[in-house]
């Protein structure tokens, strides 16, 4: 009954590649031109899985378990901003940790906040992104090749069949265009990271009357969650979704900026770190 649009995966794969592309990239530039240790990458991305997906998705499981949950989960508002403050609460709470211990040593070459910003947004963008299209594209090439019965061999939970379902007529029915609206918007995550990983870094770093700087990066990174979520689902209009995470997101980029510029503007030149192994 269905077919997938040949242009709708060819713009899945390129979504998929650009969710891999952009912590590579971020990698060699902060690496090569600002010279950013190694290290705070890899630690960027082991904080995103232990806390995010692992801590924080039991979290949610649990809560969803209880009739709190279910009533969270039926409203929509509820929702976007329950979903924005875990996201913010235990990501920004990770990168706080990770700071404090893990690469303290590390802290006195500020570029190692992009680093680790690049390893923390970018294996986001590497994981949602990249998997999520894959997966896509296998459903899409199994539907045109006429075995779309496949999918729901073994399957008897109505509710799965009627998921499967649905996915199916969804991928047959986009626009091609719709699978790079994941791409544009990885931008602006990595962005809202990037700035999230400079004003906790600064908080981490220099404590005091600049610790705020910590909570402020939870609060901006739930508020944009929260936004994204609710305008999601109260428009049709993926231009215009966009192109409100996108302001958000460069109000957040201006915001790091100047912490930036007022934190680092009476530092000591910071010695060079040795190369890591």
């Amino acid at each position: 009954m269905y077919q997938v649009p040949t242009l709708s995966i060819v713009f899945m794969a390129v979504s998929a590649l650009t969710g891999i592309a952009i912590p590579i990239v971020l990698f060699f530039i902060f690496r090569k031109k600002y010279k950013a240790d190694i290290a705070p990458f890899f630690v960027g991305c082991a904080v995103f899985i232990v806390f995010a997906l692992l801590i924080e998705s039991f979290v949610h499981r649990a809560i969803f378990a209880t009739d709190v949950g279910k009533a969270i989960l039926n409203n929509l508002w509820l929702y976007g901003v329950y979903g924005g403050l875990m996201a913010g609460l235990f990501e920004e709470t990770g990168r706080y940790a990770a700071f404090k211990t893990v690469l303290k040593r590390k802290r006195g070459n500020n570029e190692n906040a992009l680093m680790y910003g690049a390893g923390h947004g970018g294996f986001e963008a590497a994981y949602l992104l990249g998997i999520s299209m894959i997966s896509n594209i296998v459903m899409s090439v199994t539907i045109n090749a006429g075995t779309a019965d496949s999918l729901t061999a073994g399957v008897t939970d109505p509710a799965t069949l009627q998921r499967i379902g649905a996915t199916v007529a969804a991928l047959a029915e986009a626009a091609p265009t719709d699978f790079l609206v994941g791409a544009a918007e990885r931008f602006s995550a990595v962005a809202l990271h990037l700035s999230c990983s400079v004003l906790v870094w600064f908080a981490a770093k220099n404590g005091g009357r600049r610790l705020w700087f910590y909570p402020l990066a939870i609060f901006l990174h739930a508020f944009l969650n929260a936004a994204a979520v609710i305008l999601s689902k109260n428009t049709s209009n993926l231009l215009l979704l966009e192109g409100v995470i996108f302001f958000l997101a460069a109000c957040c980029v201006g915001i790091a900026a100047a912490v930036w510029k007022k934190c680092v503007s009476g530092e000591e030149p910071a010695v060079p770190a040795e190369e890591d192994a």
